[in-house]
């Protein structure tokens, strides 16, 4: 019997427009969906370009403003993976129009903006979803099972870092198409909102609510060239931030993130250390979870490698056989086919709620970054 369809409407052809458009066509290949999934159209100012992206994704049809995408009865679900700055007022509209909601992170440039959108969603009682995708990459969501199971007991510290290098340039402009995260306007943030709040949204997950937090932020060049000015004009996010927090559970956290740290690409670590065990993943190594059990007895206790692949693993009995790994794109896969099977029952998360609590922790901790002070993060 012919599935039901879940007629998307993207805005933006980017990187994320790429991950997402990807993970739509891969979902139903893979996963049992109460839906099928149907690339509508998609939508972007730069027509000439938007139509090429249509082209490749297998895209129905093109729109070069918003609003006149989320006014169409032919669309379900509105798929925002364009700059920060238009996830509020698309996202609201949206749900006003009824549609089903997607959002890339962060939600919000700020807490506030983050919160308007979740009463938009919440009013008019459309499914909403983030892009959070590091929740769904398998050896992450074992350790999210594993945790949950009591395997390590009493959480102790929860540790996170994500390096980048790719603004060490003092010559490298901001703002513009492939700039703006380094336009504050645009961005709202810099490191905090672009990398640390995969850290957060993750920490949350595993551990539960951060409860306060205390900062330090560096803009380690003051000055650049913005792309659609041409002046020489103040840079005002923050090259790097690394700040201590502490959980609700009484647990301590340590989180640093950078993109002046040269040689790194996209490193992102976490480790938790409990009382009967700890768990370390790295996103370099991301089918690895290391996995320490002080319940081990005798010469041979000590850390093990648990390479996530068989097919009881998470998300992994849908694709090849055991031993052979996906990556990075198929976080998005698992994503959207968790967003789609939810339509038919309980939902999934993380939700606009879910993902206005990391705005909250970001918001909290660029504060602390001004003020020195520890400070409420919820």
């Amino acid at each position: 019997m012919a599935k039901k369809k879940l007629r998307i409407g993207m805005v933006g052809y980017g990187f994320m427009g790429r991950t997402h458009s990807n993970a739509f066509t891969q979902a139903p290949k893979f996963f049992d969906l109460g839906y099928e999934p149907q690339l509508t159209a998609v939508c972007a100012r730069n027509k000439e370009r938007a139509e090429e992206f249509a082209s490749n994704w297998g895209y129905e049809s093109v729109e070069t403003d918003w609003q006149s995408l989320i006014e169409r009865d032919d669309i379900d679900l509105i798929d925002i993976a364009a700059p920060n700055d238009m996830h509020h007022d698309i996202a609201i509209a949206a749900a006003k129009a009824g549609k089903m909601v997607m959002c890339e992170k962060p939600l919000g440039r700020t807490a506030a903006e983050s919160s308007e959108m979740v009463a938009a969603v919440e009013q008019a009682g459309v499914p909403n979803m983030v892009w959070f995708n590091y929740r769904r990459i398998p050896a992450v969501s074992m350790a999210k099972a594993m945790i949950d199971e009591g395997k390590l007991g009493r959480i102790y510290h929860y540790r996170a870092k994500f390096l980048q290098d790719w603004t060490i340039a003092t010559d490298l402009p901001q703002g513009g198409e492939g700039l703006w995260r380094l336009d504050k306007k645009i961005a709202g943030s810099g490191v905090t909102g672009d990398l640390l709040a995969h850290c957060i949204d993750t920490a949350i997950w595993l551990n539960g609510e951060i409860e306060s937090v205390t900062a330090m932020t560096e803009t380690f060049v003051k000055e650049r060239e913005h792309t659609l000015t041409g002046k020489i004009e103040p840079v005002e996010i923050d090259d790097a931030c690394a700040f201590l927090a502490r959980f609700g559970n009484g647990s301590l956290a340590t989180f640093e993130s950078t993109r002046y740290a040269r040689g790194h690409k996209a490193l992102y670590t976490l480790e938790i250390n409990g009382e009967r065990g700890s768990l370390e993943w790295d996103l370099h190594d991301l089918h690895r979870l290391e996995y320490f059990d002080h319940g081990d007895q005798g010469t041979t206790r000590g850390w093990r490698s648990i390479h996530v692949t068989d097919g009881e693993h998470p998300y992994m009995g849908n694709w090849w056989v055991p031993g052979l790994g996906i990556g990075y794109a198929e976080s998005f896969v698992h994503q959207a086919a968790d967003f789609i099977i939810g339509l038919s029952g309980k939902g999934a998360a993380p939700t606009f709620a879910d993902a206005h609590r990391t705005d909250l922790v970001t918001d909290a901790v660029l504060k602390s970054g001004e003020t020195g002070l520890w400070e409420a993060a919820n």
